[in-house]
């Protein structure tokens, strides 16, 4: 009998749910089944795709009650999970849009007379999805989606921790037959995301430095290409010139929503000296206006800390901050409410690099404030960082921010605002350093990620060609 994995509920702290992760046999059944279906799904065309797409879209709509709450009890929290579930289903339209103008085969002529060229894309057979907590849906079918449009079968294994979507998501999809062959939602662990990588052909994952770096490997091994969007360590640069109203709210958002679980969280803010004192205290006492969403779910903006190993984390970094001379404006320490473990917005002064909450990667709703005197020192100082996910600049000109913007080495800059890459999906962009690897899952290039480009050289005349043996 297979052992069940118990899971914990983040706002009561009782484990309530559990998974049976699949055995290696039952993964590996699954996947030759996934391999054999797509190759109509790949033949039907993608007209047929995008009719079932939308199918599923309507499945979606019609149970969004429940799936709404299956995902409040995996991540505590109401506001952000309604904002999931309707940038997912938007996401759907999006793609749905744009996919047939960015998958046109072309043909034009070379250099050659008598040489032309057309172009074919052809699917990877099946793509492996392995996605984090934070953002269990959202996070579960962004490359997802794109890969299905592609051609591809996928098989997505989210994280243990939030695991109860999977069920009334998988139900929308057996409702949509032509889907239900081709895409599998698994429940499992860690364990069963190294034994999927060896059974598809490129694998997507969104999740840690570490985790990821151990993806690659057994990517490379597999011979396979692996998209990878790690950690980051977001900062924030305000200038003397910036707007402090609009500064302070943008960095607000950015820091805690979700409860600043996310991996485009601003966690490090450079400010100028001249403005220093006047922002923390904007900061501060808009940060002390926001609620906890306790006791019930509806009551405030914060949702409880969904994995109880990030609490240790984030009390660490508080820990080690307050030795090393920080001082705590709001906020500060990890409470335990109804048996779920809470985060005040947390500012924070007097930091520097040396310590963790400045450097390694928070999860949490902290705000670290460190001030600067010129403008080269806060470049320095956003660019010491092992992390390049994405940043934020703050300026009271578009053109003095944009100067700033092109010297940070971040994947995606937000101009007087914050974390929009949490929103805005159009844009293009690379991770830098350990924030991740591979084509960007933003904007158009994301769905030719999952398609490989066939090149068919066709000689338009039957001559004999001048580089041939005279024979």
């Amino acid at each position: 009998m297979k052992a069940k994995i118990n899971v914990r509920n983040p706002r009561t702290g009782q484990t309530d749910y559990s998974i049976i992760p699949p055995t290696l046999e039952e993964l590996t059944a699954e996947c030759a089944k996934l391999r054999e279906a797509q190759i109509n799904w790949q033949k039907a065309g993608l007209e047929t795709r995008i009719a079932a797409l939308q199918q599923w879209k309507q499945e979606i709509i019609s149970k969004k009650d429940r799936l709404t709450e299956a995902l409040v009890n995996d991540t505590g929290r109401l506001s952000v999970t309604i904002l999931e579930i309707d940038s997912f289903i938007s996401s759907i339209d999006r793609w749905c849009k744009i996919a047939p103008e960015l998958l046109i085969e072309t043909e034009k002529p070379t250099a050659i007379p008598f040489i032309k060229l057309q172009s074919q894309l052809v699917p990877y057979t099946l793509i492996g999805v392995i996605s984090p907590w934070n953002f269990p849906l959202l996070l579960s079918t962004i490359d997802t989606i794109p890969a299905l449009l592609a051609g591809c079968a996928v098989i997505v294994k989210p994280s243990g921790i939030a695991p109860r979507f999977i069920q009334p998501l998988s139900e929308t999809i057996a409702s949509v037959p032509e889907l239900s062959s081709i895409l599998t939602f698994i429940e499992g662990t860690g364990e069963t995301g190294s034994n999927l990588i060896k059974l598809v052909d490129l694998v997507c994952f969104t999740g840690s430095v570490n985790i990821g770096k151990k993806v690659a490997e057994e990517a490379v091994k597999q011979f396979i290409p692996a998209f990878l969007e790690l950690g980051g360590k977001d900062p924030a640069i305000v200038t003397e010139t910036a707007n402090l109203e609009l500064a302070t709210s943008a960095i607000l958002w950015g820091s805690i929503v979700n409860t600043g679980q996310s991996c485009l969280s601003t966690e490090r803010i450079y400010v100028s000296e001249t403005i220093f004192d006047t922002f923390v205290a904007q900061l501060v006492e808009k940060a002390q206006r926001v609620k906890l969403a306790f006791p019930n779910v509806e009551d405030g903006e914060i949702g409880p800390i969904i994995a109880e190993k990030q609490a240790k984390i984030i009390e660490e970094q508080l820990e080690d901050a307050v030795v090393k001379g920080a001082v705590i404006h709001c906020g500060g320490k990890i409470e335990e409410l109804g048996g779920g473990l809470w985060c005040k917005p947390t500012v924070l002064t007097q930091v520097n690099h040396s310590m963790k909450v400045m450097a390694e990667e928070t999860f949490g709703p902290i705000m670290p404030i460190m001030k600067f005197y010129q403008i080269s020192e806060a470049i320095h100082l956003a660019n010491d960082s092992i992390y390049g996910l994405s940043a934020a600049v703050f300026a009271g000109t578009e053109t003095e921010a944009i100067e700033i913007a092109q010297q940070l080495n971040a994947g995606a800059i937000s101009i007087n605002d914050a974390a929009l890459t949490a929103i805005v999906h159009e844009g293009e962009k690379n991770s830098f350093k350990f924030s991740g690897m591979g084509g960007s899952r933003m904007g158009a290039a994301a769905i030719k990620r999952f398609m490989r480009k066939k090149a068919l050289l066709i000689k338009t005349q039957p001559i004999a060609n001048p580089w041939w043996f005279e024979i």
